[in-house]
C-alpha cells in the first residue's frame, strides 16, 4: 500500500517505469505514458485528492488535482522511485514491451483514438465558419421555399446580382473547405500548417482545372465514373474539382506529417527554415495532385456511396439507427468521419441523406436539456438553470449538443435512456415519411429547418423527437436522488433575505473602504430580524473584458461537467486579464496560462486563460505577477496575445472556477452575457454561521 497520493498516483498509472515524461498546467498533471492501458482510471480516481482521470489518445493520460497540483507534481518528481538509475527503467521499459505483446483490444484498436482525435481537431476550428454559413443557406432556402427567388442551387439557375451575391456568404466557406481543412490537419500532425495550406491550394487553382481543357487532355472511364486526365510530363494527371472535397487535404495531411518530422531529423538546424518546407513542398504537391487527391476524392465518394446504398435499401432502418446511434458517437468524436460524408455527398448527390435523421437526435438532445433547465427552476437549482440555459440557447439556435451533452447529459445518466426514446420516435417518424432530404450542409436548429425537405416531414418529425424526451426526463427525473436536492431548496429559499445586498456593499466598499472589499465584499444584513444564522455572501469581479457563459460552453469536458468546481467561463475581447478580487497569489503559471488566487474571505479561485494553452509554453504572455504577490480589484495579472493563440488553434474561452465550492453554501453567477472586467461575475455564498 501506497504511503502517499503521489506515491499512489505513480503506482496506479503503471509505475514509475510506465511514465515517459510528466508535465502539469494549472489543474492537472499530465502524463505520456509508454503503455496506456496500464493506467487504472477508477484507481486513480478513489485515491484522495484526485478530482477525476482522463484517458486519452496515444497513451497520454490526465489526473485532475486542482489548485493543488504543483505539490502533488513536486511530490511525485521528489519520490525515490522516479529519480531512479537507468538501469532500472530499461528493465521496466522491457517489461512494458513484453506486456505490449499481449496487448487486449484496447491495445490493438488505440488508433482509433488518434484518428478520431485527428479528424475532431481538423475540422473543430472552422465550425463557427460552416455555422454561419448554413444560416445563410437556410435563409436562401426560405427565399425560395416563399418564392422569393428561384430555386437558388439548381443547375443552370442565375439569380440577379443581389441575390448572388448573398449567395457568394456560404459558398466562401464551402469551396475553400478544403483549404481550411488542410490548415487545421497539418497543425494537428505536427507541420507548419501553411506549408499545408500551400499544398492542398494548387490543386485548388483555375489553372489546375483549365489544364484539363488542353488538347492533349483525354476523357477516360474509371470505376464506371468519366475523368479526365492530362500528360504532366508523360504521367497522367487526373483532373477533378477539389471544391468542398475533405478528404484530400485529410489525406494529405496524415502524410505531410511524418515526412515533416523526418526532413526536421535529417536537415540541420539552422537550414530547417528554408529547406524543410522547400523539401515537404518538393515532394507532397505532385504526390497530392497525382496521386493522394485522387484517392481521397475516391475513398470518399466509396463510403459516401455505401450509406447511400444503405439507406436506398430500407430508409426506415437507417432513420432509425442514425439517431440511435449518434448519442454514443458524438461524445467519442465518432460523428466526424459523418460529417465528411456529409459534405461528400451534396458534392457528389447533389443532396444530403443523414442530416435529417441526425436532426432527430439532436432535438432529443435539446428537448432533455429543456425538461433540465424546467425542473431547475422549480428547483431553484441555479447553477443548474445556467447551464441548462446556456446549453438550450446553443442547442435550438446553433444546433450545437457538445453543451448538453458535457455539461448535462454525461453526468447525469438517467437521461440517456428517455433521450433515446426521443431519438426513436423521431427517426421512425422521418423513415415512415420515406426520408428527410438537404441540398446544403447545416447544423440542425430551429434557424435551419426550412432546409430541410419536405419540410413539414421534417418539422413534425424533430418536435417529436423534442417533445418526446422532455415529457419524459420531466416526469421521470434526471438526478440519481431527489430527496438530495431539498436542503439546498431551503438554503436557497432564504437566500432573498440579503440577494440585494452584495452588491450594494460592493459598491460602497469599493469607494470607501478600498478595493478589497469590492472584489469579495462580505453583504452586509443590517436590520430587524438579521441573525448570525443567515449566510452572508461575496462576490467575485471580472478578470476580463468579454462575454460571460455558462461553463457547460467550455470545449473541455474537465471544465465544462464541474469536475474543477462551479462558476462561469468568459468568451474574451481584451488581452489582459486583471485580479478580481483582493487577496494573494497562490500560483502563477510562468507559462501565463492560468492563475490559482486566495481572496479576502477564502475564495481559492482559478483562472483558466484559454484551453491547453499550457502547450504553448508562455509564447505570447506576459505575465505581471509571481506567487505570493498581494493583488487588489483590478490588479494586472497577465496579458495575452491573441494572435499568438489565435493561430495556434487553442479556445480562447476562459474558466474563473471557485475551487473551494464545497467549503460555502452556493456559487452563482450574477449574469451572464457582456461584462467588463471588474464587474460583478459571481456570488459565493458562505454558509450558515461562519
Amino acid at each position: 500500500m501506497s504511503d502517499s497520493p503521489a506515491a499512489e498516483i505513480v503506482e496506479k498509472v503503471g509505475g514509475p517505469g510506465n511514465i515517459e515524461s510528466l508535465t502539469h498546467c494549472a489543474t492537472r498533471l499530465r502524463f505520456q505514458l509508454r503503455d496506456g492501458d496500464l493506467a487504472d482510471q477508477s484507481a486513480v480516481e478513489a485515491i484522495p485528492g484526485v478530482m477525476g482521470a482522463v484517458p486519452q489518445a496515444g497513451d497520454r493520460f490526465q489526473v485532475v488535482i486542482g489548485g493543488g497540483v504543483q505539490t502533488v507534481y513536486n511530490d511525485i518528481m521528489a519520490l525515490p522511485t522516479m529519480t531512479g538509475d537507468a538501469e532500472g527503467d530499461v528493465d521496466d521499459a522491457a517489461a512494458i514491451k513484453a506486456r505490449e505483446r499481449a496487448k487486449g483490444p484496447r491495445g490493438k484498436f488505440a488508433w482509433l483514438d488518434t484518428l478520431f482525435e485527428f479528424l475532431s481537431d481538423s475540422f473543430r476550428p472552422i465550425l463557427g465558419a460552416l455555422l454561419g454559413a448554413s444560416l445563410f443557406i437556410t435563409f436562401m432556402a426560405l427565399m425560395a421555399t416563399l418564392g422569393v427567388i428561384p430555386s437558388w442551387n439548381a443547375p443552370g439557375v442565375v439569380l440577379e446580382p443581389s441575390w448572388a451575391f448573398i449567395n457568394l456568404m456560404w459558398q466562401c466557406v464551402f469551396i475553400f473547405l478544403p483549404l481550411m481543412v488542410a490548415y487545421n490537419a497539418s497543425q494537428k500532425i505536427g507541420a507548419d500548417p501553411w506549408v499545408g495550406f500551400a499544398i492542398m491550394a494548387v490543386v485548388m487553382l483555375p489553372g489546375f482545372l483549365a489544364l484539363g481543357q488542353d488538347a492533349t487532355a483525354q476523357q477516360i472511364v474509371f470505376l464506371g465514373s468519366e475523368i479526365t486526365t492530362v500528360p504532366i510530363f508523360g504521367i497522367p494527371l487526373t483532373i477533378f474539382d477539389y471544391n468542398s472535397q475533405v478528404f484530400p487535404p485529410l489525406l494529405m495531411a496524415a502524410v505531410l506529417g511524418p515526412l515533416w518530422k523526418g526532413l526536421k531529423k535529417i536537415i540541420p538546424d539552422n537550414l530547417h527554415l528554408i529547406f524543410v518546407p522547400f523539401l515537404a513542398m518538393l515532394v507532397m504537391i505532385p504526390l497530392t495532385a497525382f496521386l493522394i487527391g485522387p484517392i481521397g476524392v475516391y475513398a470518399g465518394a466509396g463510403l459516401a456511396n455505401l450509406l447511400s446504398s444503405i439507406n436506398n435499401f430500407s430508409p426506415l432502418i437507417f432513420a432509425i439507427v442514425i439517431p440511435l446511434a449518434y448519442p454514443f458517437m458524438v461524445p467519442l468524436g465518432l460523428h466526424w468521419p459523418v460529417n465528411a460524408i456529409m459534405l461528400l455527398n451534396i458534392q457528389t448527390l447533389g443532396y444530403d441523406f443523414i442530416q435529417g435523421p441526425m436532426g432527430a437526435w439532436n432535438f432529443a438532445c435539446f428537448g432533455a436539456t429543456a425538461a433540465v433547465l424546467v425542473l431547475a427552476w422549480r428547483e431553484r437549482d441555479q447553477v443548474m438553470k445556467q447551464t441548462a440555459t446556456g446549453a438550450l440557447a446553443a442547442g435550438l439556435l446553433g444546433g450545437i449538443s457538445e453543451p448538453s451533452l458535457y455539461g448535462i447529459h454525461l453526468r447525469f445518466k438517467r437521461i440517456y435512456p428517455r433521450m433515446l426514446v426521443g431519438c426513436f420516435v423521431g427517426g421512425l417518424i422521418i423513415g415512415i415519411g420515406g426520408g428527410v432530404r438537404t441540398e446544403a450542409f447545416v447544423f440542425t436548429s430551429l434557424l435551419t429547418i426550412p432546409a430541410f425537405q419536405p419540410i413539414i416531414l421534417y418539422g413534425i418529425a424533430v418536435a417529436a423527437a423534442f417533445i418526446t424526451s422532455m415529457v419524459l426526463v420531466m416526469i421521470f427525473g434526471y438526478k440519481p436522488k431527489e430527496p438530495v436536492e431539498a436542503p439546498a431548496e431551503a438554503t436557497t429559499a432564504s437566500a432573498p433575505a440579503g440577494a440585494s445586498a452584495p452588491t450594494t456593499t460592493a459598491s460602497t466598499t469599493a469607494g470607501g473602504a478600498g478595493t478589497a472589499g469590492a472584489a469579495t465584499a462580505t453583504a452586509t444584513l443590517a436590520g430587524p430580524g438579521t441573525t448570525s444564522e443567515v449566510a452572508a455572501a461575496l462576490q467575485v469581479m471580472s478578470p476580463l473584458d468579454g462575454t460571460a457563459v455558462a461553463l457547460s460552453e467550455v470545449p473541455d469536458p474537465v471544465f465544462a461537467g464541474g469536475t474543477m468546481g462551479p462558476g462561469v467561463a468568459i468568451e474574451p475581447t481584451g488581452d489582459t486579464v486583471y485580479a478580481p478580487g483582493a487577496g494573494t497569489v497562490a500560483a502563477a503559471q510562468p507559462t501565463g496560462h492560468a492563475f490559482g488566487l486566495v481572496l479576502d474571505g477564502g475564495i481559492e479561485l482559478l483562472i483558466h486563460v484559454g484551453i491547453d494553452t499550457v502547450n504553448l509554453k508562455g509564447e505570447g504572455f506576459d505575465v505581471k505577477v509571481k506567487n505570493g504577490d498581494r493583488i487588489e480589484v483590478g490588479t494586472p495579472l497577465v496579458t495575452f496575445d491573441r494572435a499568438v493563440i489565435e493561430k495556434a488553434g487553442y479556445p480562447l474561452i476562459t474558466p474563473v472556477i471557485v475551487l473551494n465550492a464545497d467549503q460555502f453554501d452556493a456559487v452563482d453567477p450574477i449574469a451572464l452575457g457582456p461584462t467588463t472586467a471588474g464587474a460583478p461575475l459571481l456570488s459565493v455564498e458562505t454558509k450558515a454561521g461562519s
